[in-house]
């Protein structure tokens, strides 16, 4: 997966907006004006990207077990936050997966009038 193709991906689910909120290196992508993907732009640079996304707390743990690349999230809270590494053992379908599964947990957590003008 490159940085385009992760780009790509974010930006193609419904809502989405981009952001540095931290630094010029950390993008962020947001729904609802929540953060539900962020990555930095250096360790794509880098060649060792990876991508911070909320998870199922259960489902961290066994992809935590499944996966050597997914790891408790860098700064995040690390029960509902994976770090997930990118070019290594995680397929990409599985990263995509993830993004959106990402995804789904931050739109499902905002208000009703908020999810029905995003998918308007």
């Amino acid at each position: 997966m490159t940085i385009q193709d992760y780009y790509d991906f974010c930006l193609s689910l419904k809502g989405i907006t981009e952001h540095f909120p931290f630094d010029e290196d950390t993008l962020v992508f947001k729904v609802g004006n929540k953060m539900f993907a962020l990555s930095s732009l250096a360790g794509w640079e880098q060649g060792t990207p990876s991508a911070n996304l909320k998870c199922d707390p259960d489902r961290a743990l066994e992809l935590r077990g499944e996966y050597e690349g997914i790891k408790p999230g860098y700064h995040m809270n690390k029960q509902h936050w994976n770090t997930v590494k990118v070019n290594e053992d995680v397929p990409d379908k599985v990263i995509r997966e993830l993004i959106k599964h990402s995804y789904d947990l931050i739109f499902a957590s905002l208000t009703k009038k908020l999810q029905a003008e995003i998918t308007a």
